[in-house]
């Protein structure tokens, strides 16, 4: 007798993007980078000039300027002090012309040396840091358990949320590798490049970075608006944190679509990080909207932070979707799931697939109401 098999659809035509191979292997090149970090010393990071002069010295030339100049500068009890003294680098009238005609602005070398010195080198740890934990907790706690497969596949993607994922998933790859090459690169790879090669190779990831930015912003919008119904928190997601997700026991802790951890991901990381990296990306992309440098500066700090924590997490989150927990990489590259990896990870889910009950899931076909019959002769 056969199942009732009639909710159960063949796999579906994998999207181009899916097809591509790079995402389960951007950990390694992350860390390949990361390694790099390693061999030099933090001083060596940044941008050319960083032997420059540190910023007091600086500003003993800016006072000087002042000091020389037709226009003074207001006194303490002035009402223009203050608001004026922030930007007083230039000669000429406050605000006349924005800042066309700065001569030195203050906070240059301030942002240089934190830059190229702190940040640089903070960001350097975790970026080393965060592959080389993954490798360990890999090696010594393992992958999730995997159930033997039933052959029986459930839908779990629609074709547009796997094309919306892919092109985030691939606009971010390109934005975190030239991200790291524009402020790793004159360190890690302009010794052994050479100049030529390498000022091709930093132009190039310049231009793509400032180009895929706002394509990538565009792409978190539609990857917020696409799932967002299913990630809403709920008091079944408190039972996946208290056990940890069964990250260590390997237990299958029951979850809904989402469980609690890939929710996380998806507000602190997508919306949060993706908000923070949009806004100072923005800030920096287009530089002609009247911002002043010391905006681009905090821009810069905060776009650097945000940047690394972002592919921090999403080594984390690569990690747990491929390697981590087998058929997870399937669902997002086909968009189907075999039956017991559904019951295993992600069990309400299961359930309500298997009752007809799940949202936007029943008329793209589910799981048979019933268990699978047993082998035996037909009735």
């Amino acid at each position: 007798m056969r199942a009732n098999l009639s909710a159960l659809r063949a796999v579906p035509a994998r999207p181009l993007l899916s097809r591509l191979p790079l995402l389960p292997l951007l950990p390694a090149l992350l860390a390949l980078l990361a390694f790099a970090l390693a061999m030099m010393s933090p001083a060596s990071a940044g941008v050319p000039n960083e032997k420059a002069k540190p910023a007091y010295a600086e500003e003993q030339t800016v006072m000087q300027i002042e000091h020389d100049s037709v226009v003074p500068e207001p006194g303490l009890l002035d009402a223009a002090s203050g608001r004026v003294h922030m930007d007083r680098n230039y000669l000429g009238d406050y605000g006349a012309k924005g800042e066309l005609n700065v001569i030195l602005q203050r906070g240059g070398n301030t942002w240089r040396h934190l830059r190229n010195g702190p940040i640089a080198t903070i960001a350097g740890i975790i970026l080393l840091a965060v592959p080389l934990l993954i490798f360990v907790f890999y090696r010594a706690i393992g992958p999730a358990r995997e159930e033997p497969a039933t052959g029986r596949r459930i839908k779990r993607f629609s074709a547009w949320e796997r094309q919306v994922h892919w092109a985030t998933a691939y606009s971010f790859i390109a934005l975190a590798i030239t991200g790291i090459v524009i402020m790793y690169g004159k360190a890690i790879m302009l010794p052994w490049m050479g100049h030529t090669v390498f000022s091709w190779v930093a132009l190039i990831s310049k231009y793509l970075h400032n180009f895929v930015g706002p394509l990538f912003i565009v792409c978190s919008v539609l990857m917020f608006i696409t799932f967002l119904r299913r990630n809403f928190f709920n008091r079944q997601d408190w039972q996946w944190v208290k056990q940890g997700g069964g990250l260590v026991s390997h237990k299958h802790v029951p979850a809904g679509f989402f469980n609690a951890g890939e929710k996380a991901w998806f507000w602190l990381g997508v919306t949060l990080l993706g908000l923070v990296m949009s806004i100072t990306g923005l800030v920096l992309d287009f530089g002609n909207f009247g911002q002043t440098r010391y905006i681009m500066q905090i821009a810069n700090y905060l776009h650097v932070a945000g940047a690394t924590l972002y592919i921090a997490a999403a080594m984390g989150h690569i990690y747990i979707g491929t390697w981590g927990t087998p058929g997870a990489y399937q669902a997002m590259r086909e968009g189907t799931v075999d039956e017991s990896w559904a019951q295993a990870h992600h069990g309400i889910w299961y359930e309500q697939v298997k009752n007809g009950t799940a949202p936007g899931t029943q008329p793209d076909g589910g799981v048979p109401r019933g268990p699978a019959p047993r082998p035996g002769p037909a009735h």
